[in-house]
Formats: structure tokens, C-alpha cells, sequence
């Protein structure tokens, strides 16, 4: 089935891990044996060929780039002008790619329904490109609002204010505060802009208060249920209310420690913790349940999101799995077309509406 996922970091795997991600996934993996220098070498889940091979045609990639102001912990950049280029090395990748063939980058309805249209004529995926939507997690990189138009003419159609942490523009994972006056507006140039709001990441200060200044479309890009496992990361029930008043879609993220309540980071394992692909299908259920109907859920895999199968379901092999997930959803009792709307129908009607 044509399958949408609303979340992956590819250019960042691309030059940060150095993959290529134009080749097999197990020449990747191969390449990477003996290697050290991040814990998830040689478990790589995600390439432009294993995409092809699972029919995902049509991804959210991003781009990612965080500032650390002095005496924050986190890894990231010392000045935004830094993370701003970072950020522009990683478009030059996406362009290298639709240069080669490999990719094509979505921004319009027009351009949506085509690559639709090219995915559906019967010919084999692996003579396709990967159609991509630009989105930014975490806003540090624009340096100030010019750039965030700049980076709406390269493409950007989505945008994350927040990632881990204090950020310039919203506070995010484990951090608190509002957005403030810098926040706004910039959340009021991309309404104008009409760029996709992603409520992803961001703590439940600055989410109701982007909520309440943003007028535009929103939706969840990769984020599961605080019910289910507690965490600032996840949101819970009355954030998934809001969200689904808003129209949203909310993607579910494969991280194994945002799937299963007690997860230790760097210890645990998918096979101990009983962390299969079944277990995210209880976060997206949770979802419907909420909402009353199956509108609102699709994925948002963040495979290979600074992790590998180290830290992913257990018997999911490569992203290409994904393709069980609707007979997974079958034995739960949905639909032909519930399971369609959470393989691509959902984010269609969502980015058709936004792109109108």
C-alpha cells in the first residue's frame, strides 16, 4: 500500500552520519562495521532504496540544526549563523538527490497530486523518486525572520518551533516556558506564509500558547501518547483533544522509548522490554479512541532519528516493515479505509485542505 511517513531525518543521516543513503541498506550497515563513534553504527533501518522497497513514496524530511546558548548540555551549534549553514548543507543534499533522480520535493497541490499520480501507474517503485516536503525541526537556525522566508522559497512547508530543550523561539522536551514575544512572530509569518505548524517537541507551555496565536494548519509530525508512557515528550489526552479539534493528523513515532512505559536509554532492548510493532498500534488506537473515529492518526516513523534498530521495535527489520502495519490494524477491528487513512489517506486529506 502507498505509504506516507510524516518523519525522517534523512539529510542528518546523510552528512552527520555519513551515509549514502542512495545505496542498499546492508551495504550501509556493512560499511559501518567496527564503528564506534555513535551508538546505533551498523543499525541503520532507513534508505532511499528500502523506502522504494517498502512504497513509501512520499516522506516529511527534514532539516535540523539546534543553537546551545553557553553552559547548555545539549550537542548543537554555537551560533545560529552555524546552525543556519548546517541547515543549508543539508538542503544542498536534498537538491544533490533530486539531481540524481532520487528524490523530488513536494511544495504545492500541483506538484502533490503528480508525484501521486506517477506512484499509481502500475510501474515498479524502484524506478520512482521519493517524493519529499521540506519541514525544520527546532527554529534556532533562523537567525532572524528573513530567513525563515528564505527558507520558505527553497521549499520549507513545515515547521517545528522546538526540539530538545531551551530553543530562540519555543521551549521543547524537557524543558518549560512559554514562546514569547520572538515566538509569536514568528508563528505569525508562517500563517501568512502558510507554513504547517508541528507541535511536535514542544513543552506544554509553548504548545498552548502557539495553539492560541496560530491561526494556520497544525499537526503532530511524530508524537505518541503520555497516556500510554509518561513523558513531557508524548501529549496527553486533552493536547490530543486540542489537536483534534485543529483538524490535525499525529503521526506515531517508532522510538522504542516513547512506545513502552520504562525504557532506560542505552540499557534497554527492544526484545526485553517486549517492544514490537503491535505496541504502537495501541498508541494510535488510544488516539481513535479519543477522537471517535480514525481520522487522525498516521506515521511519523522517525526511524534512524539518532538511533537504529538498537532502539526500535523488535521485529521490525528495516522501515520497509511498515507495510505490517495494516494487518496489524485489521485483527484490531478497523477498516479498509481506517487503514488507508493511516497509510497516506489521512495526511492527503490534511495537506489537500492546507495546500487548497
Amino acid at each position: 500500500m502507498f505509504t506516507i511517513d510524516a518523519h525522517l531525518d534523512l539529510s542528518m543521516n546523510a552528512l552527520e552520519w555519513n551515509r549514502d543513503l542512495t545505496r542498499p541498506l546492508h551495504e550501509i550497515n556493512g560499511r559501518e562495521k567496527g564503528l564506534t563513534d555513535k551508538a546505533d553504527r551498523g543499525n541503520a533501518t532507513v534508505s532511499l532504496p528500502t523506502l522504494r522497497e517498502g512504497h513509501i513514496g512520499l516522506v516529511v524530511a527534514t532539516q535540523i540544526a539546534r543553537y546551545v546558548a553557553p553552559g547548555n548540555p545539549l550537542p548543537g551549534w554555537h551560533s545560529p549563523h552555524q546552525a543556519w549553514a548546517q541547515t543549508q548543507g543539508q538542503l544542498a543534499w536534498y537538491k544533490a538527490m533530486e539531481d540524481a533522480g532520487e528524490m523530488v520535493q513536494i511544495t504545492d497541490l500541483t506538484g502533490l497530486e503528480s508525484h501521486l499520480a506517477l506512484w499509481s501507474d502500475g510501474e515498479p517503485a524502484s524506478q520512482k523518486p521519493v517524493g519529499y516536503i521540506l519541514s525544520l525541526e527546532g527554529a534556532d537556525s533562523i537567525i532572524d525572520l528573513s530567513y525563515l522566508e528564505k527558507s520558505f522559497e527553497s521549499g520549507l512547508r513545515a515547521l517545528g518551533p522546538a526540539h530538545y530543550g531551551p530553543g530562540r523561539y519555543a521551549q521543547g522536551t524537557d524543558a518549560t516556558g512559554f514562546m514569547g514575544q520572538r515566538g509569536r512572530e514568528l508563528l505569525r509569518l508562517m500563517e501568512s506564509l502558510n507554513i504547517i505548524l508541528d507541535a511536535t517537541h514542544l513543552c506544554d507551555d509553548s504548545f498552548w500558547e502557539a495553539l492560541d496565536h496560530f491561526n494556520g494548519p497544525v499537526w503532530a509530525s511524530h508524537n505518541n501518547c503520555r497516556a500510554l508512557v509518561n513523558h513531557n515528550r508524548q501529549f496527553s489526552d486533552e493536547q490530543l483533544r486540542a489537536l483534534i479539534e485543529r483538524g490535525a493528523v499525529i503521526g506515531a513515532a517508532l522510538d522504542a522509548w516513547m512506545m513502552v512505559p520504562g525504557w532506560i536509554r542505552g540499557k534497554s532492548l527492544p526484545k526485553e522490554m517486549d517492544c514490537d510493532l503491535e505496541k504502537i498500534i495501541d498508541h494510535m488506537d488510544h488516539i481513535c479512541q479519543l477522537a471517535g473515529n480514525a481520522d487522525h492518526i498516521g506515521i511519523g516513523s522517525d526511524l534512524d532519528g539518532a538511533y537504529g534498530r538498537e532502539q526500535s521495535p523488535y521485529d521490525l527489520e528495516s522501515i520497509a516493515d511498515l507495510q505490517r502495519i495494516p494487518g496489524m490494524l485489521v485483527r484490531r477491528g478497523y477498516s479498509e479505509k481506517d487503514i488507508e487513512g493511516v497509510m497516506h489517506g489521512n495526511w492527503l486529506r490534511f495537506l489537500r485542505r492546507s495546500w487548497a
